[in-house]
């Protein structure tokens, strides 16, 4: 415990010395890179993380680092210590348009790409699977699910008019609504190293991380005084990670200092890949048939809310955030596609009683005039017994007994953050994240754990700057 204090203490140091240095930063970056209606915009992150658990950096999986106990790999291989990346947010590029066009009718348009600022590629999941598929238990780099799969656009690329009086519709691939509101209601933003809901994605697809971000969708987003509703649908497609239909609703309210949001959420046939150890052992260059998946309808319930206490003359604020999600997953009959980007995927098992997931979060950051941010979260998710066939169709009805990741079980996570805005443009963090899983959910890690009993956990401490225009 002494190494991790010490390095958690050195992390805190270094962005109280960055704070107190505010005077000597200079910046020379403009306030925006906009030519007309159109504006550049970028953010790179980068630090130096810490981990009890864990498995060295990957070059091609988004976060870089597998940043909490809740993942499909179940592989940690010691204790790391390493460069890391994209610990607050995803380093990422992208363009945003918007242009009067007659009356009060705006053209807007947005588009992004994800990438890993420290081997300068693509965020690819997929390929991260991939690159994993020959290496046994303990000698893998980071891998996982994701929607950011290599695409020359693997966040968004959308386009569509705004108006006051009629709302804004949008068309292209486009966050769900459910990642929309959880950046909106998650205490720690939607990072990497911090938040459950940020790191793992499974939230934000309704359970499936491939329907995160959505294909061949329009959205349509409405605003009445302090009321606002919105609704998504997506045609899918059988090389986009959801090979059926999506579709999606929000009712919200803002009052005064309050906010809160329902959100529902429905999609047909998503993909959901597997470890990489279920993949073939000779990817050449993709496992033979595709990677190993599995394909559900999901549906998700939502309810999310913040409020900002302000202190009488100081610009100081205090935002409590609380949210919860109720997530099934059932069969789907669907036996062949692509997970995105259109990489293969092999239907090996699918869902035979329906999985069940329950997910809690509170947290708050104080937000200071002088340019801190302290912010502290904590996550929930249950998981309930299900039961799995062997392929796309069969109904062996396999559960807790045969396979222990299908038992109930529980993950925890419990987070802190100290961030100095030095200016609009670049800001410097330190932070300390702690999760464990527990039963079905630690189920496959190296050791004794099985599927009905045991648990594992994971610490991770990372400082990091960002740099954003």
């Amino acid at each position: 415990m002494g190494s991790r204090s010490h390095s958690f203490g050195a992390a805190i140091g270094l962005v109280c010395s960055w704070g107190a240095a505010q005077a000597d930063v200079k910046d020379p970056l403009p306030d925006s890179l906009s030519l007309g209606g159109v504006t550049l915009y970028a953010t790179i992150d980068v630090g130096y993380a810490y981990q009890s658990h864990g498995v060295p950096l990957s070059s091609e999986y988004p976060s870089g680092l597998e940043f909490d106990a809740f993942t499909t790999t179940r592989n940690f291989a010691g204790s790391q210590s390493t460069f890391a990346e994209n610990g607050l947010e995803q380093s990422k590029i992208g363009i945003r348009v918007s242009e009067p066009i007659v009356d009060d009718f705006t053209l807007i348009a947005r588009t992004d790409t994800g990438f890993n600022p420290l081997s300068g590629q693509l965020a690819d999941a997929c390929k991260s699977l991939i690159s994993n598929s020959s290496k046994p238990q303990g000698e893998q780099t980071a891998n996982g699910e994701g929607s950011r799969c290599g695409q020359a656009f693997n966040g968004v690329i959308w386009g569509g008019f705004s108006s006051p009086r009629y709302g804004v519709l949008t068309i292209g691939r486009q966050h769900s609504l459910q990642l929309d509101a959880l950046a909106l209601y998650d205490p720690q933003t939607l990072s990497y190293a911090f938040s459950f809901l940020g790191y793992a994605g499974f939230n934000a697809g309704g359970g499936s991380t491939q329907a995160g971000r959505l294909d061949n969708s329009g959205k349509y987003v409405f605003t009445s005084g302090p009321v606002h509703i919105s609704g998504l649908y997506s045609n899918g497609g059988q090389d986009t990670g959801v090979l059926g239909k999506a579709y999606g609703a929000n009712v919200g309210v803002t009052w005064s200092r309050l906010s809160v949001d329902a959100v529902y959420q429905n999609s047909k046939g998503a993909v959901n890949l597997r470890s990489s150890f279920n993949n073939a052992t000779t990817p050449n260059p993709v496992p033979t048939p595709g990677l190993a998946a599995y394909i559900s309808n999901n549906k998700s319930y939502n309810v999310m809310g913040k409020y900002v206490f302000e202190f009488g003359g100081s610009k100081d604020k205090l935002t409590a955030y609380a949210g919860y999600t109720h997530i099934e997953k059932a069969h789907a009959d669907y036996t062949v596609g692509s997970a995105q980007n259109n990489y293969p995927i092999s239907v090996g098992i699918n869902i035979n009683d329906t999985s069940v997931y329950d997910m809690e979060w509170v947290g708050a950051r104080y937000a200071m005039s002088s340019g801190w941010n302290f912010t502290g979260a904590f996550y929930h998710v249950s998981q309930d017994n299900w039961t799995i066939g062997r392929g796309p169709a069969g109904h062996d009805n396999l559960g807790c007994a045969a396979a222990g990741l299908l038992c109930s079980g529980d993950f925890y996570e419990v987070s802190m953050v100290a961030d100095y805005i030095i200016n609009k443009h670049y800001d410097i963090y330190g932070g300390l994240n702690w999760s464990e899983v527990t039963d079905g959910l630690a189920n496959g890690y190296p050791g004794t754990t099985v599927g009905t009993s045991g648990s594992q956990n994971q610490t991770t401490i990372m400082w990091g700057f960002r740099i954003k225009i």
